[in-house]
């Protein structure tokens, strides 16, 4: 039997109003910011595929343990202003959150952990012993375009939900809509012009969406 609504997040540019692995790239200087923040971009406006620029990226920036922990402060400090409020609405009315994103774990967990969510899929990043970039989890999912909606099939057979929502700002959100009851596009920091056309519901704050959840349970 069903147990649990699921409702699962983007992080970057829907939690936050950053998008991390930029906010990676600012560490690194303007020039790489720049380079960095285009290729992200190309992928979350569906120009590219994720996998194109992913391990990319990271090649180019070369995170340290440290520089992810910043990134952790800072999107905490950029929280969507709705996020704790709307969290607690939803949790009260059965709703289990997770965290979906293409992110890395190691800056979301304090996120999470600040907004109490107890569950998070993202990417791991590979650190040598004095903290320096070795690698990164390629196996796992939101590495490549298409892996949402694989981690949307396992938290399915897992949890066995009555629903499932997905909330975000990308194309890379948007591959979910065929695997998920409610797709809703999320604009207050990005609109996506393709999220915009096709998402089930388009909303620019998360206060919002406990109303549309509940008109769409009618």
């Amino acid at each position: 039997m069903p147990t649990a609504k699921l409702i699962l997040f983007d992080c970057d540019s829907t939690l936050s109003a950053l998008e991390g692995v930029d906010e990676l790239a600012r560490l690194r200087g303007p020039e790489v910011h720049q380079r960095v923040e285009a290729m992200t971009n190309d992928a979350m406006d569906g120009h590219l595929p994720v996998e194109a620029v992913f391990a990319g990226r990271l090649q180019i920036i070369q995170p340290r343990r440290v520089d992810l922990e910043e990134i952790g402060r800072r999107y905490i400090d950029t929280v969507e202003p709705e996020a704790i409020r709307v969290l607690q609405l939803l949790q009260q009315d059965g709703w289990v959150p997770v965290i979906l994103s293409g992110g890395f774990s190691h800056a979301i967990r304090p996120l999470a952990d600040y907004l109490k969510i107890a569950r998070v899929e993202a990417v791991e990043l590979y650190f040598e012993p004095d903290g320096t970039y070795r690698g990164f989890d390629t196996s796992y999912p939101t590495t490549r375009s298409g892996g949402k909606p694989e981690v949307v099939a396992r938290l399915r057979s897992e949890y066995h939900p009555e629903r499932i929502v997905m909330v975000g700002d990308g194309v890379s959100d948007l591959e979910t809509k065929p695997v998920v009851d409610l797709f809703v596009g999320f604009g207050r920091y990005v609109r996506r012009a393709r999220v915009v056309a096709e998402a089930d519901h388009f909303i620019e704050s998360l206060a919002d969406l406990p109303a549309l959840l509940s008109a769409r349970a009618t």
